[in-house]
């Protein structure tokens, strides 16, 4: 709707966003200093309207991939997408999620927090039934949300550091969701199971 950058996550194949992700990880493990301050001051304009923007990225999430809706049980029937925006379910989850992007920001020039931030938060989002699928959505959708409160201090190496950085993040993310999932499985294996792994193991 408007914003270029809606729904790119959509038009990838699962390992091509892998390939992706992993460069992306790569890359913003180099975010530059300068690309760090600017993401940091860019924070401090976006910080006073956090339950705004909160709340049009997540009805924006909506209407660009309504299939996201399933993973919130609370608004998965609700048609009407405007009552979302007076919805205060919706506004907390928003401030939940924009709390999470300021700890972010503020971790960016402390690698091994920001890591462990993420990882967790992909651990939990196992347990929610959210797959990593959707976490390249949230961030374009947050972009996008930003740029009319930025108005002209928004440029393309603003974008493009946002970008990096949300990349990086959902990397992480997922690799604390695969690490549950792979953590669960284990957990679900009969005891059997895993005395015959531990048997062929030796």
């Amino acid at each position: 709707m408007g914003c270029a950058i809606s729904g790119l996550a959509t038009k990838t194949e699962f390992s091509q966003r892998d390939r992706e992700e992993a460069a992306a990880a790569a890359a913003a493990a180099h975010l530059s200093e300068e690309q760090v301050q600017m993401i940091k001051d860019s924070w401090k304009v976006i910080r006073d309207d956090i339950a705004k923007v909160g709340i049009i990225m997540f009805v924006r999430l909506f209407e660009t991939h309504p299939e996201c809706k399933d993973v919130f049980f609370l608004f998965r029937d609700v048609q009407d997408l405007e009552r979302l925006r007076t919805n205060r379910e919706l506004r907390a989850h928003g401030l939940r999620v924009m709390s999470f992007i300021e700890k972010s920001v503020a971790r960016l020039d402390q690698p091994e927090r920001l890591e462990a931030l993420a990882v967790e938060l992909g651990k939990s989002h196992y347990h929610y039934n959210a797959p990593p699928k959707y976490y390249n959505y949230v961030g374009a959708e947050f972009i996008c949300a930003v740029q009319p409160i930025l108005k002209e201090r928004w440029t393309t190496e603003l974008e493009e550091a946002w970008k990096t950085m949300f990349q990086y993040v959902s990397s992480l993310m997922r690799q604390g969701y695969q690490d549950e999932s792979a953590r669960q499985r284990n957990l679900a294996a009969s005891p059997k199971d895993r005395l015959d792994k531990k048997n062929t193991a030796l």
